[in-house]
This record gives structure tokens, sequence and C-alpha cells, in this order.
């Protein structure tokens, strides 16, 4: 196991290196970086650069193409604007360079904030990770239970019921359900908030702990609605699938020949063993610190990481764009890796060597 455990973390430096220098070197091509917007703002008369903005510094990556003679900057001028954006070195050593500060945890600065990318991530972090968690925990607590109690009833009137409405939840788009709970219950009926993580006046006061995470979950109630749609159907429909795969095997069958109650041996053998293909989905718990939906945040105003992520793409800021991007690349592969070593321990049958 160590041996492999070993080989797989070395081929992920590989993994990462090609993901992140193929997402550099597109933002250095694609055109309408933000170079090019802001001598455009400058030729619209929008001001420019601010200084402060222009004091930070920053490492990323973006077009540094202008059509000649389009610029009202003087050469010095350029050069310091291209050297502001990163633009004034070969794009391979202004990736070295990037690689360097990304392992310092120096992931540069915003173009859009002007304040560095990682203090962007950690204040939307927690955001995401809160829905993430309280989504995970709530589709497995539920989703197992409820495909489990539908292999044991398949095909009677229990079954069916759930089914249809599953398919119903599975087949329209989360942001189309989250717009009718928004306007239906939020808006008409008014039993829950349009929108945001918490009241706006709740800190005017002295509030407790208590009334925080009670406001906190009055406005989680719709949004977590949405993010369960997605994955509610699949999860269920798998752990049936699966259960009733192992129902189907002879060593069930035996057992139930010899005596053992059909109900014990489902419990102690076909359940056991119909839950090792779901446990491989363990690793990607890993993912919802940088998960989320960016339809979902913006109806109900979540300032989470997707939604960071869309307006970074939207407004060319491409230090927020690389450095999520390697997270969540850093994390899908570290957590494929922890799925193989749960799966691992869960089934003995399974080697790794």
């Amino acid at each position: 196991m160590s041996q492999y455990i070993l080989r797989r973390l070395l081929l992920m430096v590989p993994t990462f290196l090609g993901m992140t220098l193929v997402l550099f070197v597109i933002t250095r091509i694609v055109p309408g970086g933000p170079l090019e917007m802001a001598i455009m703002e400058l030729q619209n008369g929008g001001g420019g650069m601010s200084d402060s903005g222009m004091s930070s510094g920053g490492s990323g990556a973006g077009t540094g193409s202008v059509a000649p003679g389009s610029s009202p900057l003087s050469p010095e001028q350029m050069d310091q604007l291209k050297a502001h954006f990163g633009f004034d070195k070969p794009w391979m050593v202004a990736y070295v360079d990037w690689l360097w500060k990304f392992v310092r945890l120096d992931f540069g600065y915003s173009f859009t904030y002007y304040i560095p990318v990682i203090d962007l991530i950690v204040d939307r972090l927690p955001v995401s990770a809160y829905y993430g968690i309280l989504t995970f925990i709530i589709m497995y607590l539920v989703c197992i239970p409820l495909g489990i109690a539908k292999a044991l009833t398949h095909k009677t009137k229990f079954d069916m019921l759930t089914s249809v409405l599953m398919f119903i939840g599975f087949a329209v788009p989360a942001f189309v359900v989250g717009v009718v709970l928004l306007v239906f219950l939020g808006g008409y009926l008014q039993w829950f908030p349009l929108g945001g993580f918490v009241s706006d006046d709740l800190f005017f006061g002295d509030p407790s702990w208590l009334e925080i995470a009670l406001d906190v979950m009055y406005h989680s109630i719709l949004p977590l609605i949405c993010y369960l749609m997605g994955s509610f159907a699949g999860l269920t429909y798998g752990m049936k699938s699966f259960l009733l795969e192992e129902i189907s095997q002879d060593y069930v069958r035996t057992a139930v020949s010899k005596g053992v109650p059909y109900n014990q041996a489902v419990v102690k053998h076909a359940i056991r063993n119909s839950i090792i293909p779901i446990a491989s989905g363990f690793g990607d718990i890993l993912l919802i610190f940088l998960g989320g939906s960016m339809l979902i945040e913006m109806i109900f105003n979540i300032d989470g990481l997707a939604l960071l992520n869309y307006n970074s793409i939207v407004g060319r800021d491409y230090p927020v764009v690389i450095a999520s991007t390697a997270m969540v690349t850093i994390i899908a592969l570290v957590g494929r890796l922890l799925g193989d070593i749960i799966v691992a321990v869960v089934d003995p049958r399974v080697k790794y060597t």
C-alpha cells in the first residue's frame, strides 16, 4: 500500500504541472485580457488603474498583445502596466515564477479587488465549506437508508412513488427550482429570506451564538434544497442498484438456505458489500471545500467560491482563476487517492500492490 501511495503522489506532480501550465498559457493568449481592458478604460476616459492597484503588484496571466497605435500610453507607461500585470516576462519564465510563489502560498494579487488572492479565497472558503459539508452529510444520511429501503421494497408502491419524485427532482435543474422557491416561498409567502448568508441587521446588536446559528440555518434551507437535488437521485439509485445486485448473489441464497433469516443475511452481508462502491466516493469530500454552484450562489446572493470564480472569469481576473483551479486540481487528485485508500480499508479483498 505504501508503494502504491508513493507512486500516486509522484504521478500527481506531472498532472498538476500539465493542468496549470495549459491554463496559464490559455490565459496569456486569450484576447481581451486585463491589459487590453485597462487600455480600453483609458481610451474611454475611465481613469485607468488606481495608484494602489499599480503599486500592489501581482503575478498572473493574461494576454499582453495590444494592437499597434491603439494605446494612449507612452512606452514607459506601457512597460509599467505590463510589469504590473506580469506580462513583461516570457510565458515560461512567468509560469515558473508563479509556480514558485504558489508553493509558498503566494497566489498574487487580484486584478479586480487589488488584494491578495489568498485573502479572497480564505474569505469565501467558510461559506462554500459550510454548504458543502451540510450537503455531503445530509446526502449520505438520507440517500443510503433510502436506497436500502427502495431495494428491500423493490417494485412496491413506496419504491415507485419515491422513484417518481426523485425523477422529477433530477429532471428539473437546481437553479430553476431555486428561482421558483425564492419567488414563491421567499417573495410571495415570505416564509424565507430572499438571499444572503445571514441577515443584514443581525450584528447591529449583540447576538448570541445560538441566534447567529439559527439565522444562518434559516438562510440555508432553500439553497440546501437546491444543492441536494443534483446528487440525491444518483446516490440513492446507486445504493439501490448495488444492493439489488448483492442480494441476487449466491452467498445470500446460501445463507438463507442454511437458516439465516433473510433480513439478517441482507444486513450483515449484502448491505456491507453494496456500500463498498459507494465508499469510493468518500474521497470527493475534499472537493466540498472548493465546490458550490455558481448559479445557485447567484440566485441566493451567496458570496462563495463558485461565484468568485465566475466573476473572476468574466472580469479576466486571472490570478484568482488560476489559483482556484490549481487548488481544485490538488484537492481532486488527493481526493481520488483517499477514495482508493478508503475502498482498500473497507474491502479487505482489495490489495494495491
